[in-house]
């Protein structure tokens, strides 16, 4: 039997879904992508960063994803300003979120100074900075697709002189038809499994059900009859905060590992029911 045994695998993912997809196929399972975030580049804040960037203002520069981070670079050399804004960065303490950022910025040769462990929440960023004096000191910190207010709040309270910038924002796809069809087959139970791999993809599916009148419906279907993954904690609180308790959490906060755990769990349970 293949590991997903031909499961239908709903997937939200929007710029790695072809690879998402493509792990699921791997593992014997049907994708079902239906990308719910639509990531849009907010290029008129980037000027006036990279000049603040450049005259060497900031003395540390926290990036929280790694399309922020490759966003602004591309920008920079769009700009005819790259080599200044590599050489600003590679002056200041450069703290990444996690993996992403840092493999964005090591193309361009800037080392991450500060790198938080597993899960790389806002608490084990907040928990590698401890040693990073920020007290009166001014740091950029460059968002997600939305503020990350208790991570800003709490840098505040460590006495930073926080420049909060969003590079980019998320937003619900343009055409959101699929997403309510996506609804009404897992209302339906024609969905086996779905995998959640952010928060916001979370809030966006229950957003699309709630217009549609169908939130508790759609919350009844995800606990009823459908597993539930997500690739970490953060995602997990916003499915809860939707009432609905996932089934499976990798131990890794990445996609291979969640589609394996999925994949594990698929398993587990189809052995359990035959020892029954």
């Amino acid at each position: 039997m293949s590991a997903l045994d031909g499961l239908r695998v709903a997937l939200l993912e929007s710029r790695l879904s072809t690879e998402l997809s493509e792990l699921v196929r791997r593992l014997g399972g049907l994708p079902y992508a239906v990308p719910a975030v639509r990531e849009v580049p907010r290029l008129d804040t980037i000027p006036l960063f990279l000049d603040a960037l450049i005259s060497g203002r900031f003395s540390a520069v926290i990036f929280l994803t790694g399309v922020g981070a490759t966003l602004l670079l591309e920008e920079a050399e769009r700009l005819g300003s790259l080599e200044s804004a590599l050489a600003a960065l590679r002056a200041t303490t450069v703290v990444c979120r996690g993996p992403k950022p840092s493999a964005a910025l090591r193309r361009y040769d800037v080392p991450a100074h500060v790198k938080p462990v597993e899960p790389y929440t806002s608490k084990e960023l907040l928990d590698a900075l401890s040693g990073v004096d920020v007290d009166g000191k001014p740091v950029a910190l460059l968002h997600y697709g939305e503020p990350n207010q208790p991570l800003a709040d709490a840098l505040k309270a460590r006495g930073a002189q926080l420049d909060e910038r969003m590079l980019y924002e998320w937003m619900l796809p343009e055409d959101c038809a699929p997403l309510e069809s996506l609804i009404q087959d897992l209302v339906d139970d024609h969905v086996d499994a779905i995998a959640f791999t952010s928060q916001v993809q979370c809030r966006h599916l229950f957003e699309v059900a709630a217009n549609l009148g169908r939130s508790d419906a759609l919350a009844r279907a995800l606990n009823d009859h459908t597993i539930v993954a997500v690739i970490g904690p953060v995602c997990a609180t916003a499915l809860r905060a939707n009432g609905v308790i996932p089934d499976v959490i990798p131990a890794h906060p990445k996609m291979g590992p969640l589609i394996a755990a999925l994949a594990d769990y698929v398993e587990l349970t189809a052995a359990s029911h035959a020892t029954r």
